[in-house]
């Protein structure tokens, strides 16, 4: 995996699912240790930039609700809510380690509009300028259908074709691909790495581990598929450990890397 330890610009992306408990409050100590381990790759020289899930999932935890609303204006001030408290304490738990982050809360308007996303990409550079890591998230309390990415998987892959990542990284509530339901097939196998996202490898994908997210498997093939077509690594991996992010850094196997084609710009390639 040397071009995964090669990466200078990452995504990482991490579920509602890896940031909240099953009674849906914040896990505060993976949050933690998340800012740590990415702080400490920025400390490192790795320009980093953090996609997080979870609005409305705290804020439902937040307001004790009993569960994720149904309804879009639930949905929405739970994200409102939510939101408020997840900058709070990243911004709390990356200022422990000397890191500043910035906030960019994004609708699909804002990538396809060509003036808005001029002017996004100009804040990515300028961030990374500066030395901030930048914290995406959608701006869960005003998108619609109309204007929504659908899931944060989406997203992630968005961000990372803007910034010209070199990786992107999945931290989620299971181990990788498998070649069928490790629940329900004893035979399931994980798979280490995938050459190329293919129908195959689509229909692999089972229903959401949990029911705090809007994504499952299915979101994060589709959204490694369009970002290996783009030229960018991509590893799905367990985030129950932030410190996984030093095994795939350090070149050693980790979850299921799924590795970038060959672009036109030449981007890409056979490393291994």
């Amino acid at each position: 995996m040397r071009s995964i330890q090669d990466a200078k610009r990452i995504v990482v992306k991490v579920g509602t699912s890896t940031l909240t408990h099953d009674t849906g409050k914040t896990n505060l100590r993976r949050m933690s240790r998340l800012a740590a381990v990415l702080s400490d790759l920025h400390n490192a020289g790795r320009e980093v930039v953090l996609v997080s899930s979870g609005a409305i999932g705290v804020g439902v935890g937040k307001l004790n609700l009993a569960g994720r609303p149904e309804d879009t204006p639930g949905s929405q001030a739970a994200a409102a809510v939510g939101q408020c408290e997840l900058m709070f304490l990243y911004d709390k738990m990356f200022g422990e380690y000397g890191n500043c982050v910035g906030q960019l809360l994004l609708t699909r308007d804002d990538v396809d509009n060509e003036r808005r996303r001029r002017n996004l990409i100009n804040t990515f550079t300028r961030l990374f300028a500066l030395g901030a890591i930048p914290i995406v998230n959608e701006n869960d309390s005003v998108s619609t259908d109309e204007i929504e990415f659908g899931d944060n998987d989406a997203l992630s892959a968005v961000v990372a074709k803007l910034v010209e990542a070199d990786a992107l990284i999945f931290l989620t509530d299971t181990d990788g691909l498998y070649t069928g339901h490790p629940q329900e097939d004893a035979q399931a196998a994980l798979l280490p790495v995938v050459p190329r996202v293919t129908e195959e490898i689509l229909a692999l994908a089972g229903p959401s581990g949990s029911n705090r997210g809007r994504g499952g498997m299915i979101t994060k093939l589709q959204a490694a598929k369009a970002a290996t077509e783009a030229g960018i690594d991509v590893v799905i991996c367990n985030g129950a450990q932030p410190d996984i992010l030093f095994q795939l850094m350090d070149g050693r196997q980790a979850g299921t890397w799924f590795r970038r084609q060959e672009t036109g710009d030449g981007k890409g390639g056979s490393a291994s």
